[in-house]
């Protein structure tokens, strides 16, 4: 755990970008194709402390990119080389483009300086999306990795920023998974060995840190 000096050094504005992934409508909203993935990151606090951390980062002029899974109509260019798209061409609910399903979800709010990066394929935020990119052009040198699932995306964020280059701070309580309980062992097990594991309080009061000029 490092010290509050080094966190807020690790979470300076000037080179901290929070990325949410997959906070969608038609994942985390009341009419979710998974809602159980939606009732966890509900009943968790997960979405509630993710739009804490987006309203403090807007406030204090930390980049936001919301990373969104969607697909179009036909299926085109869409994944099928494993069992988790295979069932998500049979939910009742589908991440189509343009619907409401691909709209970021309440409470989180969208700012015109945040970016919406969208991906038709694969299981990454990150790899194969404009996400590096801006991320460079940005100067980003951390990466605030927030949202769902704990149980494939968010973990493979993680990698994909580790693997880049980038330092990753996951506050543990805005992220969510099924079962309840795979969350804060994935965590400890797995996370915690190549990221900052915090919580979205530890992140707040950093970020509001008044800091001096220069």
């Amino acid at each position: 755990m490092p010290s509050y000096e080094q966190l807020s050094e690790l979470l300076d504005p000037a080179t901290a970008v929070l990325l949410t992934v997959e906070c969608q409508q038609g994942v985390v909203g009341p009419d979710s194709a998974l809602p159980e993935l939606a009732r966890e990151a509900r009943s968790s606090g997960a979405l509630a402390h993710i739009a804490r951390l987006v309203a403090a980062a807007h406030e204090t002029g930390v980049q936001v990119i919301h990373a969104i899974a969607e697909r179009r109509p036909d299926g085109r260019g869409a994944n099928h080389n494993a069992r988790l798209f295979r069932a998500a061409e049979r939910l009742p609910v589908q991440q189509l483009s343009g619907t409401t399903a691909v709209r970021v979800a309440p409470p989180i709010e969208v700012a015109d300086e945040d970016f919406v990066v969208r991906r038709l394929h694969g299981l990454s935020p990150i790899q194969g999306t404009d996400v590096d990119a801006l991320l460079r052009n940005l100067g980003c040198r951390t990466l605030i990795v927030t949202g769902v699932s704990a149980n494939v995306a968010i973990p493979n964020a993680v990698f994909d920023a580790v693997n880049r280059g980038y330092t990753v701070v996951v506050p543990g309580d805005a992220i969510a998974g099924v079962p309840s309980d795979y969350t804060p062992a994935m965590i400890r097990n797995t996370l915690a060995l190549v990221a900052t594991v915090v919580t979205t309080d530890e992140v707040l009061a950093c970020l509001k840190r008044p800091r001096r000029a220069g």
